[in-house]
């Protein structure tokens, strides 16, 4: 997944101590992000932002949808970049095209996980489908640990089947919940699950205590450890918690996607289409790219041009870290 966000911001993220496990939670609502180049469209995001920079390794949620794109180019993203991370592709509807520098040439299709790891470095692309009508899912980035961010290029394709819990379907594509486990590598403890709950339905699911946890809502309004989470907004959890209570408040199904991971120690740098722990990673990965060297390989089967990156920013990128729970 990419981020051709016109002007991306600049952030050098990092958790803070923890403290004591606290019991609320934290609402994060999502901000309009435009994004510029040949697939002009607006997403919600809710990470990063100043109250939280990462949940675990999640270090980026973008929420799409669902946009009527039958009368429109659709999505097309041209081959871009990425460094430092795992891409995370999960749609609820639509279908997209994905072509990467490895050799990959798979589809996205809802409740299908594609995940790419582009370590030292990667170029993909993007590309909605002609039978693609309705477009809606997230994109998801994880960060990956300094002893393996320069790690080899992959590709995984995952199709979880859904486990049934009380009032809810759960589909499972990172990490393992409700006894189910996805057999997807990742380089940290993660979760990654897609939560369907039944009307005015209430469902326990025990969680690993060392897990801090955030649920973003897709439709209806999902009530998660007494607090009420409307669509497009991200409800984060600390550490703590063994069990956690989810009950869709709405007389129609609801869709929420959870996310989970131990503590995320190490600080990064996050600019655009890369993730490193300097300035200069991200200068350095720029150059690159702009370069066209063998670092990020090429993709072939797409008929269009590579994406240029960004104007680097004018100031070396300010850390900015997770405020210390109160």
């Amino acid at each position: 997944m990419s981020n051709v966000e016109v002007d991306p911001a600049e952030l050098r993220c990092g958790t803070a101590d923890q403290g004591e496990a606290a019991p609320q939670v934290d609402v994060l609502s999502a901000r309009d992000v435009p994004l510029g180049g040949p697939r002009a469209m607006t997403v919600r995001r809710t990470l990063p932002q100043r109250a939280r920079t990462l949940i675990g390794a999640w270090c980026f949620v973008d929420h799409y949808g669902p946009d009527n794109v039958a009368d429109t180019d659709g999505m097309d993203v041209g081959p871009h970049p990425h460094t430092g991370l795992q891409t995370v592709s999960w749609l609820f509807s639509g279908e997209i095209e994905h072509r990467d520098s490895m050799g990959s040439h798979a589809l996205v299709r809802p409740g299908e996980l594609n995940l790419m790891t582009g370590g030292y470095g990667i170029s993909h692309t993007e590309v909605s489908t002609t039978r693609t009508t309705i477009l809606h899912g997230v994109q998801l980035w994880v960060a990956l640990p300094e002893e393996h961010r320069h790690t080899g290029r992959d590709f995984r394709h995952y199709v979880p089947s859904p486990v049934r819990v009380g009032g809810a379907d759960i589909r499972v594509f990172l990490g393992s919940l409700a006894g189910d486990t996805s057999p997807v590598r990742t380089f940290t403890p993660l979760l990654g699950a897609e939560l369907a709950l039944e009307p005015r339905s209430t469902t326990t699911l025990p969680v690993d205590a060392a897990f801090e946890y955030g649920l973003l809502v897709d439709q209806g309004d999902v009530r998660i450890a007494g607090t009420l989470l409307r669509p497009a907004e991200l409800g984060y959890l600390g550490t703590g918690n063994d069990t956690l209570t989810l009950t869709n408040e709405t007389d129609t199904p609801a869709r929420a996607v959870l996310l989970g991971g131990t503590p995320f120690e190490e600080q990064i740098v996050m600019w655009w289409n890369f993730i490193g722990r300097s300035h200069e990673d991200i200068v350095e990965a720029r150059e690159a790219w702009q370069n066209a060297s063998d670092r990020f390989g090429t993709v072939d089967g797409y008929d269009g041009d590579r994406l240029p990156a960004p104007a680097l920013p004018n100031a070396t990128i300010a850390p900015r870290k997770n405020p210390t729970r109160r």
